[in-house]
């Protein structure tokens, strides 16, 4: 009894075809038009062919049959004088008695008799593009999504760095050592948010890297846009942040409407606004700040409930001499001089006690 031809089933390939444009948003057509690529070279493996040219040889791809078919396209001859697309009239009609001249013929290459080398040509062609296809999503996915943050759990230590699981466990960052809280603990399974700083591509085709941050004052500033409306709309600014990460910071606001206070928006009623942003910092106290173009006003507002008695400006140094009463310098530079070092911190102010 003659051996049953053996055929190779794409239904699993088909499957995770489906999973790929589901999960990381690669296009079928694109997986198609590698598997077709790749056969169509696994195909000259077979037939020793080094010519580029195939324009006589097409892949038929039908996923909802769950098939996949090579086709050889001969034009029916007297006189056959390219063996690789023409066909003698009597083979032709071995295939079918109705072939006449002229006419074209589709025969197909079974791919069950590829060869095992051009069967893993096949399989490591289509894995490797997939791969590359991915890397390139992840990496401008990434990108677009640098200078905003975004919801990871902790997954483990490494070498000092903290894994981090984001999107589902579609990618996994890391949070440096450097960009991590002093005296915060990361235990694997808790959810945090980061703030993305960059992503890189690594050498020999590795996975890109997202570097996250919790350290970063812009972690601070994209935590109160999604807790306050206003500074979505645009009627609040916010002019600066000075943070002493897990200890202090102070965020300078400003008004572009009378009618909204900006210190009482940022903060909310009965301070629910900031205590939601609070609660992804682990403790670190937030102060919030009316900012105001008079440098000598601001720095009040800054050091504020301390009274101010005397500001001296150096505006070619950007450095400022502060005169507080002696029973309120501790309440002015706050406990290990937080206060001090984030008013130190603004981008334009350096200060001088």
């Amino acid at each position: 009894m003659p051996k049953k031809e053996q055929t190779l089933d794409f239904q699993e390939l088909f499957s995770a075809i489906d999973e790929l444009e589901r999960e990381y948003k690669i296009e079928k057509d694109y997986v198609y038009s590698v598997l077709e690529s790749a056969l169509l070279t696994a195909y000259k493996q077979v037939k020793g062919i080094k010519d580029k040219n195939l324009s006589n040889v097409k892949v038929s791809i039908d996923p909802e049959k769950g098939s996949v078919k090579i086709y050889e396209y001969k034009k029916v001859v007297e006189n056959v004088k390219d063996k690789k697309s023409e066909i003698l009239l009597e083979d032709a009609q071995k295939i079918d008695k109705r072939y006449k001249i002229g006419d074209i013929v589709a025969i197909e290459v079974p791919i069950s008799q590829f060869s095992r080398k051009a069967a893993m040509t096949v399989r490591q062609t289509v894995i490797g593009k997939i791969r590359e296809k991915r890397r390139s999503i992840i990496f401008e996915d990434y990108s677009s999504k640098v200078d905003n943050i975004v919801t990871g759990v902790i997954q483990r230590i490494d070498k000092k760095n903290v894994i981090v699981e984001i999107e589902g466990g579609k990618v996994e960052a890391i949070l440096p050592m450097e960009e991590q809280i002093p005296g915060e603990e990361y235990k694997p399974g808790v959810m945090m948010k980061f703030y993305i700083t960059e992503v890189k591509i690594p050498p020999k085709e590795k996975e890109p890297i997202v570097y996250l941050s919790r350290t970063h004052p812009n972690l601070i500033k994209r935590l109160m846009e999604n807790e306050v409306p206003e500074i979505q709309e645009g009627i609040i600014e916010i002019k600066a942040i000075a943070r002493e990460a897990g200890s202090r910071s102070k965020v300078a606001v400003y008004s572009n409407s009378l009618k909204v206070d900006p210190v009482g928006a940022c903060i909310g009623e009965k301070g629910i606004r900031i205590q939601n942003v609070l609660k992804h910092l682990n403790g670190e106290k937030i102060d919030i700040v009316k900012w105001s173009s008079d440098i000598g006003e601001f720095i009040k507002n800054a050091l504020s409930p301390a009274e101010v008695v005397h500001i001296d400006l150096n505006l070619i140094e950007k450095k400022a001499f502060v005169l507080v009463p002696n029973s309120q310098l501790s309440l002015a530079i706050g406990r290990g001089g937080t206060e001090r070092s984030a008013c130190s911190k603004t981008d334009w102010l350096e200060d001088r006690y």
